[in-house]
């Protein structure tokens, strides 16, 4: 976005928003909440934001226990059980574990490392560690390299030191080549897939993300649900079967 497509956007003008960038003039809150939500600013940050302009936060961060948070819990709950018998799970910003239905049981009774199932659970760790899921994904360099690119994307949009670390770790395992750049999936493919093998069947799964698209809380804005599909009858009889 160039910086005259900001300030249009944000209804200021052009000179005004140059005197702000280079230090000439300072923002109001208005201006900086503007300027934030046109940039597609977390809420994370925009508090920062306005922290270093000199202002107060505007945005609460609740525990995930708080009350005011229980509506979202108990939809989130509600998306999750009705997905049911495909699994789905529910994040935090940093991949940890929110909550998951019973459909990602059988998954977790196939990893290998204990630690991997002690809270706070990290999907991303999760998925590809060596002792995790990692030896059950048949596509794994693609699936690693997709689930690494979104982290990337997340991190840079966040600033999350901790989203760094946790990338810097997943780059550490051993499965495959030691890379952050996606590999071209195939033109024919509509999404990237989750190929897995569980005993003698293979799985394919595509997913969808979901988010809170009003959230004015920071922990709210920052779950995501992923929600699991069958990409083909095989896929749909295993899970309907598991679910029994």
């Amino acid at each position: 976005m160039s910086q005259l497509d900001l300030a249009t956007e944000a209804e200021i003008s052009q000179r005004h928003l140059s005197f702000v960038e280079s230090g000439r003039a300072a923002p109001s809150r208005d201006m900086v909440l503007r300027l934030a939500e046109n940039l597609s600013i977390p809420l994370r940050q925009q508090n920062e934001l306005l922290m270093a302009a000199g202002f107060a936060p505007q945005f609460a961060e609740r525990k995930l226990g708080d009350p005011a948070l229980a509506p979202a819990m108990a939809a989130v709950r509600q998306v999750l059980k009705s997905h049911e018998p495909n699994p789905a799970f529910a994040v935090d910003g940093r991949w940890n574990l929110i909550e998951a239905n019973a459909a990602i049981g059988p998954f977790l009774g196939l990893v290998q490392e204990p630690s991997l199932l002690t809270e706070p659970i990290n999907v991303m760790r999760l998925c590809l560690h060596p002792r995790g899921l990692a030896p059950i994904v048949m596509n794994l360099r693609e699936y690693r390299d997709h689930l690494l690119l979104r982290l990337k994307r997340q991190y840079e949009a966040s600033a999350d030191p901790k989203l760094v670390a946790l990338e810097k770790e997943l780059l550490g395992y051993p499965s495959g080549p030691r890379t952050s750049i996606p590999i071209h999936p195939d033109a024919a493919m509509i999404a990237h897939p989750l190929r897995l093998r569980v005993g003698d069947t293979n799985l394919t799964l595509i997913s969808t993300l979901s988010v809170f698209g009003t959230a004015l809380d920071i922990t709210l804005s920052e779950i995501a649900i992923e929600s699991f599909f069958p990409a083909d009858p095989e896929t749909a009889a295993f899970l309907r079967d598991s679910a029994g």
